[in-house]
């Protein structure tokens, strides 16, 4: 967990990134939560639209309604997070293979914060193509 870790002290850059870890999933929200930040959970293995993963991310992340399928309106219901928050996303793969186009944009929105907004870290783990460009957090 070296390299969440990093991210919860404040260490490393929040941001989307994969990680390679087993951990149980109320094992890695007691480590988030401990640590003071948020925590949400979206089990992606079958969701492979756009719409699917946005409602189930905003769903994850206790967003105000008017998020579901349009990736402007998520990265507005963001700016709505109070707190430091991370996101563990399992089974990115599913939508990574099925729309890869998709995948990016959510990836990008869910990657930019503004100056002063609250820390966003995107947990990616799971099998997925190599091909996207994120960064290992390990």
């Amino acid at each position: 967990m070296s390299g969440l870790a990093a991210v919860l002290a404040g260490r490393h850059d929040a941001g989307v990134h994969r990680w390679h870890n087993a951990l149980h999933v109320p094992d890695v929200q007691h480590a988030v939560e401990h640590a003071g930040w948020t925590f949400g959970y979206v089990d992606g293995v079958a969701l492979e639209s756009e719409q699917e993963i946005l409602g189930a991310i905003g769903a994850a992340l206790s967003l105000p309604e008017g998020h579901d399928g349009d990736v402007d309106a998520l990265k507005e219901r963001l700016d709505d997070l109070g707190a430091k928050t991370v996101l563990l996303w399992d089974g990115w793969g599913s939508l990574a293979r099925a729309e890869p186009t998709a995948f990016e944009k959510v990836c990008r929105v869910l990657g930019t914060r503004s100056n002063g907004d609250p820390s966003l870290e995107v947990l990616l783990r799971g099998p997925g193509p190599e091909d996207t460009g994120i960064t290992s957090l390990d």
